[in-house]
């Protein structure tokens, strides 16, 4: 029985294989000629006929025109998933990075063990590029197992985006899965030795019963969402929650061999100590070292990227430091948000229920204050619950009127403001979002009567009539959705967000339609409402969309492919809440130049109009003058609040003159907030200026960014490819010009809509539904992006090589592999010809040794006839690619050129083999290059050309009006 080594082909089963590395002698593993990873099979040939197997060269009875070179070439390239370039994994993921993308991925093969800090602003794309890293290290044997640890509320969109973009299964470990997941396990196993790759809860991983057996059987490589969430200043109260998570984290980095991504968009938000410990966790030495001196500068360096939009708005250019703008890339962010301040009074029933309500929690405060500190803050708890609930909606406060105050069964006046605070304030980095929603109670001992009296006149002022704040919203909701736009609405309590929602039910047009989103459901749940909404709406270019959300939706959603603007119905006590909240829809992929910012705030209630003129005014003139968002620092944030409350709730009880002074107690707590704000932002852009990425330099990128596209193909490539591939199998596109257009593809040959049906579904290759094509890789469900490692365009790629494969084929046909063209684009008669190279690669890693197999695609010209060709530099065989044919070509001539070409093509092998070992020298530099800072994992490195080369496609250029 014959050995076959890696690479070779071999034929089985009535087609043609590929070798892979995984094979013995005894059980070959083989991939289809042509075929994808998902095609792989096994076959014993002890059992079942496998011999060897040459490349059958091109019929001269198939020719086809001068656009099949490319189509073929671009279908070929589409196709590879397993490149033959240093990044393993890029051929292979459902998403193509960005350049700047790439930055993080460049950094973390230079480290032996990965330890970085990703810090890039909101919406650049961090998942992303966390993503690239894992992919990358699992796909090179760096890493054998993956845990990202990341909030509840954002666990299935991980899950989700691991899978879709990267191709990683992970199995979600929350509290709501683990007893289901535990059941399965054999006596005495871990779950986390049974699930290679799992998303986890930081919040139910971090109690003391599960931790242990985590950080015993935890995966080698570990993300971490959110990680600010996880440290503390150390001149700050840390939260018992927020300990158990450093803690945790601390347990996890401990082990130096562990790879380590911690994710956030805020490391320190003018908090160096918190800063401090966060790098501890990714190196212990960065934690102490002098950051201001140029030896701490290149040690961080070497773990820490942050950067904002304009530092990536437009990548690879001249003022990058580049010779062109050959590889210049812009990244199509929101050029800016537009903010409207719009403002409403209270009706006079209104208006008379919030004095009432004041005055009564003002009394209980005065009351509570003689009896004795926990009394005192259970009442202050109690007071802002109402204060806030009332600003809100008349149902978000009879709610809170009728219900019990969560802080009035504390024991201590501490346990008081922990149960009191998380349900009234707006911390941007509370333990968990979940429940957070939920409007707070008021009640407390002795006072139901009285508040159930106010509960029912709250109730009775529901409806646009008595409650001007929802009249104020209809107006301004009515002049976005004639805009255009398609606005997210943000509650602060979910009995708001239902009664907004069913109030704006039929009253903004027959063709908008309105949705809420509350912490009612579930994170799953919540996603599948929005992609309701969003399919209720459909396609049609007069249809709205508006959603009433409450801060569930305000953090790690992505929303910007169904969402344009955004209103804040309810001010927000902290700024950066609202950040978030714009940052859902004002990211990259958002289709409007614009996003829209309406705030809504009570001229005349007592608290919103020094609320957004102290905070978020001010952190929004701060995120205008440095481009990030800089958190409001907390304590003095929570001063300001404070004395506002207490202004509004003691000036009825104080005479004039203490009641002054209160208003002057304000003012001051407002300048030292905004002197501390300043100085933050003042630290943070230092920080800035100080840390910028500096360890990968532009040209590095491009370097690699040149080999990528010339290995797997550009963006307007892929544009071409589906543009003139469609049209050629009887799809009808719309739309002109480089940009957007749409496809309908039901009259395609029925194999290709097979291929299409389980990506776009049945409606769309059946019913003739177009099928939106996009420029952007960031696309909506439903859409195809136009790269090539999107699911349509792959599908259509795999039938238009396929198809060329099988000369005999009936039916329509994209691509031929042959072809001989009269063109203006030579003066003597030219051959290109289109080669595929295999690779076998030994790749060297932690876990030892890793074999590949990788494929590369090049196109070679030579001048006159296959013997004494004269060979051309590659990019004057490009060229040819664009030729047009000029002049027509006998067909019986055509054939009688192709087949004396075809028959000389044997004394090309030489050429072809020198070709390939020059690649081969390329392709081995180029990975020893990507892990240039690391020695040890490129002992081993190996690359070897398999010879021979396929000959896939043949094309002669002959001048126009000669004779051959």
């Amino acid at each position: 029985m014959p050995a076959y080594s890696p690479g070779s082909l071999v034929s089985a089963r009535g087609r043609d294989w590929v070798v892979l590395p995984e094979s013995a002698d005894d059980l070959l593993v083989l991939r289809p000629l042509g075929g994808s990873d998902d095609d792989v099979a096994a076959v014993f040939p002890a059992f079942e006929d496998v011999g060897s197997a040459r490349f059958a060269p091109p019929s001269p009875k198939d020719l086809g025109n001068q656009r099949d070179a490319g189509l073929l070439r671009s279908a070929l390239r589409i196709g590879f998933r397993s490149g033959a370039g240093p990044f393993r994994s890029l051929a292979g993921i459902a998403v193509e990075p960005r350049a700047y993308q790439l930055v993080p991925l460049m950094m973390a093969l230079r480290q032996k063990t990965v330890r970085m800090l990703i810090s890039d602003d909101v919406g650049i794309g961090k998942t992303v590029e966390a993503g690239l890293i894992a992919a990358e290290l699992l796909a090179q044997g760096g890493a054998e197992r993956l845990a990202v640890l990341c909030s509840p509320a954002l666990a299935e969109q991980w899950q989700e985006e691991l899978r879709t973009k990267f191709g990683i299964d992970a199995e979600l470990v929350l509290a709501s899965t683990v007893s289901k997941l535990e059941r399965g396990l054999d006596l005495g196993q871990s779950l986390f030795d049974r699930h290679p790759n799992v998303i986890v809860s930081t919040d139910f991983i971090k109690s003391t019963r599960h931790r242990d057996d985590f950080v015993r059987h935890c995966p080698d490589l570990v993300i971490v969402d959110e990680a600010h969430t996880c440290v503390a200043a150390d001149d700050a109260a840390a939260s018992t929650q927020n300990q158990l998570r450093y803690e945790l984290l601390q347990r996890v980095a401990d082990d130096a061999g562990r790879h380590l991504l911690l994710v956030t968009a805020t490391p320190h938000s003018g908090k160096e100590s918190a800063f401090r410990n966060l790098l501890g966790l990714i190196r212990p030495e960065l934690a102490t070292v002098e950051l201001d001196s140029e030896a701490g500068r290149r040690l961080l360096a070497q773990h820490f990227v942050q950067r904002k939009r304009a530092d990536v708005r437009q990548f690879l250019t001249v003022n990058d430091g580049l010779a062109d703008d050959s590889l210049r890339e812009d990244t199509s962010f929101p050029s800016d948000r537009h903010f409207k301040d719009e403002t409403y009074r209270l009706s006079p029933a209104y208006r008379a229920l919030l004095d009432d309500a004041i005055a009564y929690a003002g009394e209980r405060v005065s009351a509570a204050g003689e009896r004795g500190k926990r009394e005192a803050r259970i009442a202050w708890w109690s007071a802002i619950a109402l204060l806030r609930s009332l600003v809100s909606s008349p149902r978000a406060a009879a709610q809170t009127l009728r219900t019990r105050s969560a802080a009035a069964v504390a024991a201590t006046a501490e346990e008081a403001d922990r149960l009191g605070a998380p349900l009234t304030s707006d911390a941007a980095d509370s333990d968990a979002m979940e429940g957070l929603d939920a409007a707070p109670g008021a009640e407390i001992d002795g006072a139901g009567a009285r508040l159930a009296h106010l509960a029912d006149r709250a109730a009775e002022l529901e409806g646009p009539d008595q409650d001007r704040k929802l009249a104020a919203l209809v107006k301004h909701l009515k002049a976005l959705l004639a805009d255009g736009y398609n606005p997210i609405v943000f509650c602060r309590y979910i009995p708001t967000a239902e009664y907004v929602a069913a109030h704006l039910d039929g009253k903004l047009g027959k063709k908008s339609v309105v949705r809420s989103v509350t912490g009612t459901l579930s994170p799953q749940q919540r996603l599948q409402r929005i992609e309701e909404l969003a399919d209720e709406a459909g396609d049609d270019g007069a249809a709205r969309r508006v959603l009433v959300a409450t801060d569930c939706l305000s953090e790690g959603v992505n929303l910007q492919h169904h969402f344009d603007a955004v209103v804040h119905y309810d001010l927000a006590w902290n700024p950066t809440r609202h950040d978030q909240r714009e940052g859902r829809v004002d990211r990259y992929g958002q289709k409007k130049d614009t996003v829209r910012v309406i705030t809504l705030y009570g001229s005349d209630n007592g608290i919103d109009g020094k609320v957004l003129e102290v905070l978020i005014k001010k952190h929004r003139q701060i995120l205008k003058d440095l481009g990030i968002s800089v958190s409001v620092p907390d304590a003095a944030s929570t001063g300001v609040t404070d004395a506002l409350v207490e202004w509004l709730l003691m000036r009825d009880q104080r005479p004039d003159q203490e009641a002054l002074f209160g208003l002057e107690e304000l003012d001051r707590k407002a300048e030292e907030l905004e002197s501390e704000w300043n100085s933050a932002a003042e630290r943070e852009r230092t920080s800035r200026s100080r840390f910028a990425q500096r360890s990968i330099h532009p040209e590095e990128v491009a370097r690699e960014v040149a080999a990528i596209r010339d290995t797997l193909g550009r963006s307007d490539e892929v544009h071409d490819f589906v543009r003139y591939a469609l049209p050629a199998l009887d799809g009808v596109l719309r739309g002109d010009g480089p940009g957007d257009f749409t496809a309908d593809v039901s009259g395609t040959p029925a194999g290709l809509r097979d291929a299409l049906a389980p990506v776009v579904g049945g409606d769309a290759v059946e019913l003739g539904r177009a099928i939106p094509f996009r420029a952007t890789a960031a696309v909506a469900r439903g859409e195809a992006a136009l790269v090539r490692t999107d699911p349509v365009v792959g599908a259509l790629a795999g039938y238009v090589l396929n198809t060329a494969l099988e000369s005999d084929r009936n039916g329509k046909r994209a691509a031929r592999r042959c072809g001989v063209i009269r063109t203006n684009a030579v003066a003597t008669r030219t051959t290109l010809l289109l080669v595929r190279y295999r690779f076998h690669l030994t790749l060297p890693s932690r876990s030892g040794e890793k074999q590949l197999v990788a494929e590369d695609a090049r196109l070679l010209a030579f001048q006159g006839s296959p013997a004494g060709a004269g060979w051309l530099p590659d990019e004057e065989a490009l060229k040819l690619v664009e030729a047009s044919a000029d002049d027509n070509t006998d067909a019986v001539f055509g054939e009688r050129t192709m087949a004396r070409v075809l028959d000389g093509l044997p004394a090309t092998a030489d050429h072809l083999r020198e070709y390939g070992k020059r690649l081969e020298a390329e392709l081995h530099d180029s990975h020893r290059r990507v892990r240039s800072a690391s020695g040890e994992i490129i002992r081993g490195l190996d690359v070897t050309v398999q010879d021979p080369a396929d000959i896939l496609g043949v094309y002669v250029y002959l001048p126009a009006g000669g004779v051959a």
